[in-house]
């Protein structure tokens, strides 16, 4: 069930009308058949594998706030990862692993593979059931005690299937505290639907088919123009893609009561490498900050122990996306840019210079993450970089939709105009609503059923 299909919005509309017109006693459990009959749409088998991950984590939280001895408690963490991380390995990470170990013994790349369908969200909500583990071994979270509410944390489901990671703090601040959305977070819900509806179709879909032309057969199209046309084709489509996932996603959860934290903002005007991962899928760069990147030791032992640290978290953050050495170099290229940034004062630069400069740098990484292999994204480089010529695959449309993407994107950054549409006068709010529906019937992908890039993962 996509988020841009009448599917969604029919069971959104149904869901939250039950949910509120139904008994409260029962608004907890509601939530969650709905979660997972939600997720029972894409293969009703793997809900099993959500029900055994929350069970076991579920179990180890109550275990573990229970002992006291911090040897035994120890264990019962390693227990709930490696039950986590195990799923997730074999899922996720076998096929990579076992046809990497058939080249080295130079046997054929499918020697060792098994037929291993990968359930839809696996690498989000474990993320997200990591966490909860974690955080009650340091004592910064209480067990849940009630099991429906903390399957429901699990498999909650506008953010089941690509995030974003919500802590377990916040998930349960609201539950416990829950209390009616008022007018003003009802619009802004409904908004940031009809928004991130719009970035889906009317900007990402639109982009897909560039980038998806081009990186299809990259020989077909060689040059540099082509090359950074595609390439800046899915740096748009990649952004608008998830960050209306994510619209559509916190938009929903407002309708039911449930405040999720901003996941995005702006991240193309960022000035350095450090900037955008503030400001690019910020659940997961907050993740990998406080259980991956302190827990290595952060910045407490000096420069380059620093640097290793930060190289191993991106790297596992580049894993995390997939399973190939693409992932792994687009990430290990991330973590060597912000090691260099520790070391070269880049904000000596102009802002005006470095905003432009820190976007060519995320496009090259870019192509790693697109490229269909690793010789199609190091011809990609070649052109970029040591090419010249060739032609344009973008239509003047194209350019028209990424400059106006551009102003409103820098009025937002100044303004927050956006982000504050539920304070706006009825006429404003409305107009806005009737703009971007009318932007989707005029301009929405809809002849291809384009899905969003993130339910890979």
């Amino acid at each position: 069930m996509l988020f841009h299909t009448a599917g969604y919005f029919i069971f959104l509309a149904v869901v939250t009308g039950v949910f509120y017109l139904g008994p409260v006693r029962w608004r907890r459990a509601w939530l969650l058949a709905a979660s997972y009959f939600f997720y029972m749409c894409w293969n009703p088998v793997f809900v099993l594998l959500v029900w055994t991950l929350t069970l076991i984590d579920y179990g180890s939280g109550l275990w573990m706030e229970r002992v006291a001895d911090p040897r035994r408690r120890r264990w019962l963490l390693v227990g709930s990862l490696g039950a986590n991380l195990g799923f997730l390995g074999y899922f996720k990470y076998y096929n990579f692993l076992a046809s990497n170990v058939a080249h080295l013994l130079d046997r054929s790349p499918d020697a060792f593979a098994l037929s291993i369908l990968l359930p839809i969200g696996i690498s989000f909500h474990t993320f997200q059931s990591m966490s909860y583990v974690v955080d009650v071994y340091r004592r910064e979270q209480r067990a849940i005690r009630n099991l429906i509410d903390y399957a429901l944390f699990i498999a909650f489901f506008p953010q089941l299937v690509a995030g974003p990671i919500v802590r377990a703090r916040d998930f349960f601040r609201d539950l416990y505290g829950w209390r009616r959305p008022s007018m003003a977070e009802a619009q802004q819900g409904v908004f940031l639907v009809l928004f991130g509806l719009a970035k889906k179709m009317v900007l990402a879909d639109q982009f897909a088919l560039l980038a998806d032309g081009y990186f299809r057969d990259v020989t077909a199209h060689p040059g540099a123009v082509p090359a950074w046309s595609g390439t800046v084709a899915f740096a748009l489509q990649i952004f608008f893609d998830f960050s209306g996932y994510t619209d559509m996603a916190i938009g929903s959860a407002a309708l039911l009561g449930f405040r999720f934290p901003v996941n995005f903002r702006r991240p193309y005007l960022a000035a350095s490498m450090t900037e955008f991962w503030r400001r690019w899928h910020i659940s997961l760069s907050t993740w990998l900050r406080d259980y991956v990147y302190i827990s290595f030791g952060g910045n407490r032992h000096g420069r380059w122990a620093t640097y290793r640290n930060l190289m191993l978290t991106m790297l596992l953050g580049g894993l995390w996306h997939g399973a190939s050495w693409n992932f792994l170099i687009w990430g290990g290229y991330h973590g060597a840019l912000l090691s260099l940034e520790r070391a070269v004062p880049v904000e000596r630069l102009y802002r005006a210079v470095r905003i432009p400069a820190t976007f060519i740098l995320v496009c090259a990484g870019w192509v790693f993450f697109r490229g269909a292999t690793l010789a199609d994204s190091g011809y990609v480089i070649g052109e970029m970089f040591g090419s010249a010529g060739g032609a344009a695959t973008w239509q003047s449309w194209h350019y028209a939709l990424a400059v106006v993407s551009l102003l409103l994107a820098a009025i937002e950054e100044r303004t927050g105009w956006f982000d504050r549409m539920h304070e706006k006068p009825a006429w404003v709010y409305a107009g806005a609503a009737a703009a971007l529906l009318m932007g989707i019937e005029l301009f929405g992908v809809t002849e291809e059923n384009i899905p969003f890039v993130y339910f890979q993962f």
